[in-house]
């Protein structure tokens, strides 16, 4: 395509939104006029699909739930006054807190203020808020968060000893719906005991997030921690930044969450048209449909060109992965659907992967996350009448050249800024994106049976785990792996006898193999106690 023509479609399929100061630029993906006309019966249906799904319609049928986490941004949307008067009362329960804490009214016993804060969550309820802070956290909040994200005791050890002399200080904050996820639940306990280990009273510093009347729910209120905030029942946790899961912690760094609020109420309400060209939303999971075919042949990569937006590729990767990777569609056919994430932001990546984005495997096409402003303030000159902002702007219309002139695809998300309103702007495109192109493809965007697969796997194997060191313990005397396997009732369960042993050698758990550890088969097991 000459240039002239170029700059044409351009400006054909150029998205703008003034309110926002928010563009969207498909024009880099080759699909044509033939290929849109042929969509638009399928987005007539996804359309009507997506009014269902808002107006309370069961999206989640293994767990009869609804899904509005579009209700949490406009609370005149939802399908009942109890639930608009739950997400106004939750707001403002947010806000009435985080300022009481940052006045001091709210302050833990041993200390003048809350300095800091632990954030435990798991998945979606520590993507969004790890997000959120690293895009939008003021340089000096009033408290500086960190995350338990995992059930790695280093991880966890990493972040309580970076609070050793600040835990009196420290605000914690528990995520979790159901009160029973094992990696949340995992990390509280290991806070409580290091609490302890201070004779530090964790509940004077304890605020947990969590469905009502869960375990959880319950354990705050014996226990009389600090608050408690409703995660809802119809709020998923990859569309939960914008609930409490995001807002408490956002709140009580200093983030504007009304500002978040309002822009992904602009960004819905923008993606509520039914004109295809019209909807930012829609044009995306247009080219995201045309680049794979409908199949997720190809990768998604995403290149945030600003360094606070580094975590977004990730949060993104949770959204579109969970939501879209299923291996049955709506009418029960195999279809393992789905489109793979990754990304990590720009120019950095222009030294690394870009190399084969150019000129390797093509299975792929990028996404491009473009912020105009460069900085609040004037920027030194690099080069004569050159600023280091020009050089990023460079090298990111540089690279988009690039990969079109060697028939790479790729699309153009641009913000004035990376404020509040964008942020949440951009959570908004990407859930309403994911929610259409699932009706494209016909899968369920709202539930997950590959995540509760591997959770009931896991609990198997811990549980197999247990019977197995009761059978060394009662046996007194080294056993042979297939031994142990057959008295522990599994005896078709040996590899992973092996490696639960192999881990509890490890870390001193009492556990002896005697051996050639090369060779598995020919190891003796034997039950020391410590």
């Amino acid at each position: 395509m000459d240039a002239a023509a170029l700059w044409q479609r351009y400006q054909d399929w150029l998205y703008y939104h003034e309110g926002l100061g928010f563009y969207l630029d498909v024009s880099r993906m080759g699909f044509d006029g033939p290929f849109f006309e042929g969509m638009k019966p399928k987005f007539d249906r996804a359309f009507k699909d997506m009014a269902a799904l808002e107006g309370g319609a069961i999206a989640n049928p293994d767990e009869n739930r609804m899904v509005g986490h579009y209700w949490l941004r406009n609370p005149d949307l939802a399908p009942s006054p109890e639930f608009k008067q739950e997400i106004v009362e939750t707001l403002e329960q947010i806000e009435a807190f985080a300022q009481k804490v940052h006045s001091r009214d709210v302050k833990p016993p041993f200390a003048p203020k809350f300095t800091d804060i632990i954030s435990i969550g798991i998945g979606g309820s520590a993507l969004g808020p790890q997000f959120a802070a690293e895009a939008l956290a003021p340089d000096f909040p009033p408290l500086a968060i960190h995350f338990i994200d995992n059930s790695d005791p280093t991880g966890i050890d990493r972040t309580l000893n970076r609070l050793k002399d600040r835990l009196a200080s420290t605000l914690v904050i528990t995520i979790s719906k159901s009160g029973g996820t094992p990696e949340p639940r995992n990390g509280m306990i290991e806070v409580q005991k290091a609490f302890a280990a201070q004779k530090l009273d964790f509940s004077k510093h304890a605020v947990a997030v969590t469905g009502t009347g869960s375990k959880l729910d319950q354990l705050a209120k014996s226990e009389g921690w600090l608050a408690t905030f409703p995660m809802a029942d119809w709020v998923g946790g990859r569309t939960s930044e914008l609930s409490a899961v995001g807002l408490l912690p956002a709140a009580l760094q200093g983030i504007d969450i009304r500002g978040m609020l309002a822009g992904a109420k602009e960004m819905d309400d923008a993606t509520r048209t039914t004109n295809i060209k019209g909807n930012p939303a829609a044009l995306l999971a247009l080219s995201w449909y045309f680049a794979g075919n409908g199949r997720g042949t190809k990768d998604m990569v995403v290149l945030p060109y600003k360094d606070s937006l580094l975590l977004f590729s990730r949060y993104l990767q949770q959204l579109v992965m969970e939501s879209l990777g299923k291996e049955k569609d709506l009418d029960g056919n195999i279809v393992h659907q789905g489109i793979a994430v990754y990304g990590n932001k720009g120019s950095t990546d222009q030294h690394a992967y870009v190399q084969q984005l150019r000129d390797g495997v093509p299975n792929f096409f990028a996404t491009f996350i473009e912020v105009l402003e460069d900085r609040q303030g004037v920027s030194p000159e690099i080069d004569p009448g050159i600023t280091s902002g020009d050089y990023l702007s460079g090298f990111l219309q540089g690279t988009r050249q690039a990969l079109y002139e060697n028939h790479r695809d790729s699309i153009t998300v641009t913000v004035s800024q990376v404020n509040a309103r964008t942020v949440g702007a951009l959570i908004a495109l990407y859930e309403r994106a994911v929610g259409l192109y699932g009706f494209l493809v016909n899968v369920n965007a709202y539930h997950q049976p590959g995540v509760e697969a591997g959770k009931k796997a896991a609990a198997v194997v811990l549980d197999l785990q247990q019977r197995v060191l009761a059978v060394l313990k009662e046996e007194g005397k080294p056993l042979s792996l297939e031994a142990l396997a057959k008295k522990a009732g599994s005896p078709d369960q040996i590899e992973t006898i092996y490696k639960s042993l192999r881990h509890l050698a490890a870390n001193g758990r009492g556990v002896v193999l005697q051996g050639n550890l090369a060779q598995p088969g020919s190891i003796a097991v034997s039950y020391q106690q410590n």
